[in-house]
């Protein structure tokens, strides 16, 4: 089929306003999608790069199917922002009253005048969250079976936003008793997933539809972007410096310094990756533009802000009239539409590759080059500083996060092997609120028959129920439905419950009585376990999991880690890549025929201290260093790996902790751990389910605390310990 042959199968308005939106032609991804989206036979993936028109190549097919002939509602649009539904819902105005489909968005904050009108005559289009189609589920089942029973199409946008989490597994379950209440599960509503991030494709298209029973065509831009510019400048925070000193410019001070110079008079993005650091680089930026006396350009963007504050940033990026840069968490890497920016900006390692590409994508519309800009500030070496120090990891790390995304184009693919015991419990009670009472065998195969939850078996199956009985959650009735019991009444009914994500506890630190701050624990943490906090080393002596309280006392140690990660889970692949870098000691680029450094002076002189120090100290040959007393060891393992490491050596006996995936023992040397590691590869394996016994606090999901035990601890090892992996590496030592 030609491209003009694609284009013709359009809805003759939908053709009439693309010409008037004056585009010469349509885009690679736009032209592949049309006959897939208008036939309907199968789910489509579209995966391109941000702005690569993802959003026209499903919407102008979608809305020709739907023109003209459509009772109901004809597409289903599901996002994981509202941010991101208003965005959609004022770029589809223009083409929707064209075609004389309503648009209606769907959320908390949307007006009820537009929800109203929809209820009364549901027809065209629908922008939802999740959580929103799980209250009309629950809610509206009956206006839900009348309104989508000749849906034509669920467009799923930032599809990669959703693969392998809890909300991901509640989208699958919702799409899925979508079909069973419309009685569609023999004629299946199309799905289309629109992603810029997207890994292994036929994982990708196993997650869309689980039980395989629809074809899926995968569809993958061909469009190649506009060249790359990259720079990565380094600084060195002195030590030793009194901060009081007026003259005393901190590395924070001269990176906002520097972007200051780079980026005023164009719209830009800098991801600082937290929001304290968010507010630190808007405020500093803010100071300087007040210090030369010229108009603010510079604003915080992150989800503790309000809505208005937020939306007013957002339209001041869309409407392009002032230079603007907003410093931003990971708001602003899912794709809402902020018009044309220059330049990304990426201060400290990115969480991810993943993570990286997503916000490169912001940069470089319009057939200009994406331009990003990455700054890492390393401490000054002193005879105190700890021995990883000297290695430089977090500007290792960020090159070879650059590395593999720019040169072997590899990003993360999702952990689909995860159990997902919280959602499921989320599930079955939102099952049993929509129908009054349902039996077991209906639950079974609503959730589990269906691959939706696919990795639990029946004995899970049945220990859950049983157990949220025992709770008084569910009731069983004598004819042997399941209704919900008080507890579940009172869940169901409360307005928190359509969200299947929790934020991690904030546990307060406590030192003889004293509170030294909160931290957010969403990890593994025990007793005896080493954290540093504040700059300074604590031991953990306690958690008291009712209270929210994590006693610690100092600990003895020369200087902290400078780097201890991003907070996520760095995969292997990053951490070997790291590996690599430090033995060839090459930290250049490919473009064309040459090698690049991206690299400025500062950049190329930490990293060469992190090439000398990795030879000096043996690093290519052996993975340990002995430091004082206690013993390094660098695994270049992914953190789950090294989590389980450390596990198996606290559960021996020993003092273990990790920061950026080195491991530290306490008082032990290299022969010692060599033994102990010997001793381990010679006995049966230690069980993922026995590590984790040690800690405290297991439950990090929503509904963890209705689950059984077993149920729990299984969910918990499975998510964050990899002990065959670590009896692998185990046997690669030399």
């Amino acid at each position: 089929m030609t491209n003009n042959n694609q284009f013709e199968l359009l809805h003759p308005l939908v053709k009439k306003w693309v010409y008037k939106q004056g585009w010469n032609d349509l885009r690679d991804i736009q032209k592949q999608s049309i006959p897939h989206i208008i036939d309907g036979s199968s789910d489509v993936i579209i995966s391109a790069s941000t702005a690569a028109g993802k959003t026209e190549a499903a919407f102008l097919p979608a809305c020709s199917k739907i023109a003209n002939k459509c009772e109901g509602i004809g597409v289903l649009y599901i996002s994981p922002l509202k941010a991101l539904i208003n965005d959609q819902y004022r770029r589809l105005q223009g083409l929707c009253e064209l075609l004389d489909l309503p648009v209606t968005p769907w959320h908390g904050d949307s007006p009820k005048s537009l929800k109203k009108k929809c209820r009364q005559n549901p027809q065209g289009i629908i922008l939802i969250t999740p959580e929103s189609l799980e209250s009309l589920m629950i809610r509206d089942s009956g206006w839900l079976k009348a309104a989508f029973s000749n849906t034509q199409a669920i467009i799923i946008d930032e599809y990669h936003a959703f693969i392998g989490t809890e909300r991901g597994i509640q989208l699958q379950s919702l799409m899925h008793r979508l079909e069973h209440i419309t009685n569609r599960l023999d004629n299946p509503i199309p799905r289309i997933a629109l992603s810029a991030t997207l890994g292994d494709m036929e994982q990708v298209a196993s997650y869309l539809r689980p039980n395989q029973s629809f074809k899926c065509a995968t569809l993958i831009s061909k469009d190649s972007h506009a060249a790359l510019k990259l720079q990565l400048k380094g600084y060195t925070e002195e030590a030793g410096v009194n901060i009081e000193n007026k003259e005393y410019q901190s590395a924070t001070d001269r990176i906002a310094k520097d972007l200051f110079g780079v980026l005023r008079g164009e719209s830009n993005l800098i991801f600082a990756n937290s929001r304290q650091r968010t507010e630190i680089f808007a405020s500093k930026l803010a100071d300087l533009c007040e210090k030369e006396n010229v108009p603010n350009e510079f604003f915080p963007h992150h989800g503790s802000l309000s809505k208005e504050l937020r939306q007013s940033l957002e339209r001041r990026l869309q409407e392009d009239k002032l230079p603007t840069t907003a410093v931003c968490t990971m708001t602003l890497e899912l794709g809402i539409d902020i018009g044309k920016v220059t330049s990304v900006v990426q201060v400290n390692a990115p969480h991810s590759v993943s993570s990286l590409r997503q916000r490169l994508g912001r940069s470089g519309r319009r057939d200009e080059p994406s331009i990003l800009r990455v700054h890492i500030p390393e401490n000054e070496i002193t005879p105190q500083s700890h021995a990883s120090d000297f290695l430089r990891m977090e500007l290792f790390q960020c090159i070879a996060m650059i590395r593999l995304l720019i040169k072997e184009k590899w990003y993360e693919s999702p952990d689909l092997g995860q159990y997902h015991f919280s959602t499921f419990i989320h599930q079955v009670l939102s099952i049993i609120a929509q129908w009054g009472g349902v039996q077991p065998g209906q639950i079974w195969s609503l959730l589990c028959e269906s691959k939706v939850f696919g990795n639990i078996d029946v004995k899970q199956f049945k220990d859950i129920l049983r157990h949220l009985g025992q709770e008084e959650v569910i009731n069983q009735l004598g004819d042997g439905q399941i209704v919900l019991g008080p507890i579940g009444e009172n869940l169901v009914n409360h307005y928190t419950f359509y969200a299947v994500f929790s934020t991690p506890e904030e546990y307060r630190l406590e030192v003889n009585g004293k509170t030294l701050g909160s931290l957010p624990v969403d990890s593994i943490l025990i007793p005896e376990q080493h954290i540093v906090f504040g700059g300074k080393r604590w031991k953990v002596l306690d958690i008291d999991t009712e209270k929210k309280v994590i006693y610690l006392k100092a600990a003895k140690g020369g200087e902290p880690p400078k780097f201890g990660g991003s907070g996520l889970s760095v995969h292997d692949k990053v951490r070997q890549e790291m590996l690599e870098l430090y033995k060839s000691g090459e930290h250049r680029i490919q473009t064309g025929s040459n090698h690049v450094s991206f690299l400025d002076p500062v950049a190329r002189e930490l990293f060469s201290e992190g090439h000398v120090f990795f030879k000096e100290a043996g690093l290519a040959e052996s993975p340990f260093i002995q430091n004082g007393d206690d013993l390094l060891i660098f695994t270049w393992q992914g953190d789950i790996v090294v989590n389980t490491i450390c596990l198996l050596l606290i559960y021996q006996g020993y003092e273990a902790t990790h920061y950026g995936g080195v491991i530290e023992v306490k008082n032990t040397d290299e022969s010692s751990i060599l033994d102990e590691f010997k001793g381990l590869l010679s006995e049966e394996p230690i069980s993922s389910i026995e590590l984790v016994a040690a800690v405290a606090d297991k439950l990090i999901d929503k509904f963890d605390e209705l689950l059984p035990l077993e149920s729990l601890k299984l969910g918990f090892a499975n998510k964050f310990v990899h002990v065959k992996d670590a009896y692998y590496w185990f046997k690669t030592i030399k």
